[in-house]
């Protein structure tokens, strides 16, 4: 008995919680569990794979013994299988239609292909699906101008898209968007081909959704089609990652967990996301959903091996060859940082990593007046010069931490764009820069600035802790007023964004007030104090503020993110100092520091002050003095003061410095919203669409 407990846990270990397929159908066409001893003598199969059978007892059925390793047969409309062995892992004997799980043990290879051939069968007559298979998000689209944006974006961009109609499947392109008519000109791409009786369905492909609607042709002429512009269209997003064509020559090499006899196999990845990997296979490899790969080892031509652990997700058809559908995590961090890696090349191949790019990539900042925003001039940031490029070498092995995304050209780099993840939950974007003019070449407009986008704002999506993206954002600037702050505006009201004016102020450390404290001691919060911070926040400010920030009660101290950094050898801390008067505390202001060269503006050095009482400003200027004493001793030569409110009447003494011109932005978005902030960025950054002269078929 020991030994097949020992195989039953093998088998556990081979297959995740819902392995194989889910069978949907009367229970004359279903396929009956049937046991050879005392107790169940037949039951219906609700789920099914060469690891474990749930079933339907019959009722007033006796349920065997648990202990007991129990002999069944599988039956598929007088087709047999077994016998095979299992054992019960679950079972409810108060209930009388409560299902039980037999896990099978020492099934054989050609058992396996027995029941495998049998679920074929049955997902192809429509009684049988994937256990493990998502279901696809679906929306119907009705609002005017987001469906021209959409589909001036699918033209523009070139996107593909299929015509179905009367069993048949064509290829077509939208090929032009008259704008003055508002008509659509459709092409087909499959020379020889009719287009047949109208109405159709078209489905088109966006960034990281399908869209689907429902046309009447104006006209047809040869390949050429005319239809209007759809009252409604339907959005439907089947993963939360995009997935694009693996690079050439990739190829996974594994072994089956449960039959070690079939050998090393070796298979040609067919496309590729940051938790997902497809791959060719014939039905001899008996894959099936729920199986455990581990480890998958993953190999480009002349490239060094990324080990994965992966679970199958789907098993079917594409192209005509059959293929499988893993989800898959690194093994360790070497690993997961060589997945990123070849990941983000394959969803952006025109962007690259900027560890490799940093000369040319501190030219482009001086070119494209980045280093001026703001009032500043280059000569400010050269003391910084030497911590950004040692922070960003060591930021390329740190996914998880960092992201730095370049455009490169012929004339160096075109544009660059960043992340980190400065909170548990967060990721900040910054660092926005691109060269005046066009690089030579094809290029269409737009599509720089949206490569930079999706490969840096992909990258923190690949993050399973991401809840929230955070920028702080010059809303004067066009390019973040169209494609920024018109998106957040518009989720604001659901709690899903926020726009929130901000000053964002320079302190120098030696640049103290020259005032007396006025009677306030200032020193290190305690525990209640932080704890009262904390309801301050949260009564006067949004909660999707105090989620992004970490500053709520449990995470204002940032201890997790902290030690997250430290392991890495980077800085991060937070400090939070109160003034205090008669003992009670009057005001606080809560510092941070980050790695010195994450931020050439200095944001993870930030400060903001929150009043306790109503004569809490009092002690501001006081409180500013002594944050520059805290961030002298830690190295620093000045620091950022977040202002979050509209008060001046302290910024004079407290000798502050910023911008008049300047109207930045906290910028807020939630992860929920990413897939569809992708879209519009797709869309928002997209050429012009003109009237055409003549277009002939």
């Amino acid at each position: 008995m020991s030994g097949d407990l020992e195989t039953s846990a093998g088998a556990v270990l081979a297959a995740g919680t819902y392995s194989g397929y889910s069978l949907h159908t009367r229970p004359e066409q279903g396929i009956n569990l049937i046991l050879s001893q005392p107790g169940i003598s037949c039951s219906r199969v609700t789920r099914l794979s060469p690891t474990v059978v749930w079933a339907l007892p019959e009722p007033g059925a006796e349920l065997p013994p648990r202990e007991r390793t129990l002999q069944l047969l599988l039956d598929d409309n007088g087709r047999t299988i077994g016998p095979l062995r299992g054992e019960i892992l679950w079972s409810d004997p108060r209930r009388y239609d409560a299902p039980i799980g037999i896990q099978l043990v020492d099934v054989t290879v050609e058992q396996g292909r027995q029941i495998l051939s049998t679920l074929d069968a049955a997902v192809r007559q429509g009684r049988a699906m994937p256990a493990v298979s998502p279901q696809p998000i679906e929306e119907a689209l009705v609002e005017p101008e987001r469906i021209r944006s959409i589909l001036k974006s699918v033209c523009v961009m070139k996107h593909q898209g299929v015509l179905r109609q009367l069993g048949r499947t064509l290829r077509v392109s939208l090929e032009y968007f008259d704008v003055v008519t508002s008509q659509l000109h459709w092409r087909l791409e499959e020379p020889g081909t009719e287009w047949g009786a109208a109405p159709y369905d078209i489905e088109v492909v966006g960034h990281n959704s399908a869209y689907r609607l429902r046309v009447s042709a104006l006209e047809t002429r040869g390949g050429r089609m005319v239809t209007p512009i759809p009252r409604r269209m339907w959005k439907v997003r089947h993963r939360w990652h995009r997935r694009v064509p693996a690079p050439a020559g990739l190829r996974a090499r594994f072994h089956h967990p449960l039959w070690g006899e079939l050998g090393t196999l070796e298979r040609e990845a067919v496309d590729v996301s940051f938790n997902g990997l497809c791959l060719r296979s014939p039905a001899e490899d008996l894959i099936f959903p729920g199986l455990l790969l581990q480890p998958l080892e993953v190999r480009g031509e002349g490239e060094e091996p990324i080990l994965l652990r992966g679970e199958v997700r789907f098993v079917g058809d594409k192209d005509g060859q059959r293929v499988f559908g893993l989800q898959v995590t690194p093994c360790t961090p070497l690993d997961e940082s060589r997945w990123v890696q070849l990941v983000s090349q394959a969803l952006s191949p025109a962007t690259r990593g900027g560890e490799q790019w940093l000369e040319p990539l501190w030219e482009l900042l001086v070119d494209s007046g980045y280093f001026n925003l703001s009032g500043k001039r280059t000569e400010h940031f050269e003391e910084l010069r030497a911590s950004f490029f040692e922070t960003s070498q060591r930021a390329a092995h740190l996914p998880r931490l960092f992201c730095q995304t370049v455009w490169p050209s012929e004339r160096g780099v075109e544009a660059t764009l960043s992340s980190v993840r400065p909170y548990r939950h967060s990721w900040l974007v910054h660092q926005l820069a691109k060269r005046p003019g066009r690089p030579g070449g094809d290029v269409p407009p737009g599509q720089i600035l949206r490569d930079i986008h999706v490969r840096t704002l992909e990258h923190a999506q690949s993050d399973p802790d991401f809840r929230w993206l955070v920028a702080y954002v010059e809303s004067t600037v066009p390019l973040i007023e169209r494609v920024h702050m018109a998106y957040a505006r518009a989720q604001a009201d659901g709690g899903e964004a926020l726009v929130m004016p901000v000053r964002i102020m320079d302190v120098h450390c030696d640049e103290r007030s020259g005032l007396p404290s006025d009677g306030f001691e200032i020193g290190p919060a305690r525990s209640e104090e932080k704890t009262r911070l904390a309801e301050e926040i949260t009564r006067t400010r949004p909660a999707c503020y105090v989620e992004a920030l970490d500053l709520s009660r449990e995470r204002m101290d940032l201890r997790d993110t902290a030690a997250t950094w430290h392991a890495a050898g980077l800085e991060r801390e937070r400090q939070v100092l109160v003034a205090r008067r008669g003992g009670v505390a009057v005001a606080a202001i809560l510092l941070e520091l980050g790695q010195p060269g994450t931020n050439l503006f200095r944001l993870l050095d930030a400060a903001r002050l929150f009043p306790l009482t109503p004569e809490g400003p009092d002690a501001y200027v006081a409180l500013l003095d002594e944050a520059r004493a805290w961030y002298a001793r830690r190295g620093r030569s000045s620091f950022v003061f977040l202002r979050e409110d509209e008060d001046d009447s302290y910024a004079a003494a407290a000798r502050l410095h910023d911008e008049p011109g300047a109207k930045p932005c906290l910028w807020l978005l939630s992860t929920r919203m990413l897939p569809e902030f992708l879209e519009y960025v797709s869309e928002a950054t997209v050429g012009r669409l003109t009237p055409a002269n003549h277009r002939t078929a």
